[in-house]
């Protein structure tokens, strides 16, 4: 299966802006990459405006779901389309989107974790439940988003459900860039799955971002990194059989003994 990681900027405060940036970038991969999937980074509708959410935030995911509906069934692709600032009854969550080619919403996820460094509590509504293996014509899926990276006893139950890769989408600062590249690495060792991650790039609020969107293989090889400053599409096919030869090779999940965790 053929992945585009979309490394982009990220207009603040204007969603309708950013959705014809998406639509003009999904319009240029499915023409010169002609993936499976296209892949959005984190808060890709608002950026990190957190003040103005309540005003501009979708309700209940639209317009973007429909949206991203109408623009995956027109170029026939797959979209684990990032996150958005996502209103509900109860408060404004971080809400991460997949539709498949036909159109169809197959799995939504809210973020569990906030960020205490980007003011995120004070904004966002942490998610109740906890990430699921979805599938993609076949592939096993698990996603997440940003912060969640840090905490690998959310990552651990989607390898346990035969997760074959883990998609972070994200807006992770420079700041930190050092933990961003090895947490993932981590993630894709310890867990013996595929990590794809898609950062953007830019700042806001005098916070930059590191870009550096990775794909990072069963085996802790990084096969792709991004640049740190420059919008770029990252290409990738992944080899499903280096998931089951790296489990064959050294079969943690046979190792593990559960009733000493607890």
């Amino acid at each position: 299966m053929k992945f585009s990681l979309c490394q982009m900027d990220i207009v603040p405060g204007d969603p309708e802006a950013n959705r014809k940036r998406v639509q003009s970038w999904v319009e240029s991969i499915v023409k010169n990459e002609n993936p499976d999937t296209i892949v959005l980074p984190e808060m890709w509708t608002t950026a990190y405006t957190l003040p103005q959410l309540e005003e501009i935030a979708d309700y209940d995911g639209e317009p973007s779901r429909t949206f991203l509906q109408q623009l995956a069934q027109k170029h026939d692709v797959n979209l684990i389309a990032g996150s958005v600032a996502n209103k509900k009854d109860d408060g404004i969550y971080n809400t991460a989107l997949v539709i498949d080619r036909k159109g169809n919403a197959v799995y939504e996820y809210d973020k569990a974790h906030l960020v205490p460094m980007l003011d995120e509590p004070q904004y966002l509504q942490g998610g109740k439940k906890r990430p699921e293996v979805f599938e993609l014509e076949g592939l096993k899926i698990g996603l997440i988003i940003c912060y969640d990276l840090r905490f690998p006893e959310i990552i651990r139950p989607l390898a346990l459900d035969e997760a074959q890769a883990l998609f972070i989408v994200a807006e992770w600062p420079e700041a930190r860039a050092n933990h961003w590249e090895h947490l993932q690495i981590a993630r894709a060792i310890e867990n013996q799955m595929y990590v794809l991650s898609a950062n953007r790039i830019g700042s806001y609020n005098n916070v930059e971002f590191s870009g550096r969107s990775m794909v990072v293989n069963p085996w802790g090889d990084v096969l792709e990194k991004g640049s740190q400053h420059k919008e770029e599409v990252i290409t990738t096919t992944l080899d499903l059989e280096k998931v089951k030869q790296v489990r064959k090779d050294v079969p943690i999940f046979e190792s593990r003994v559960p009733h000493l965790y607890d």
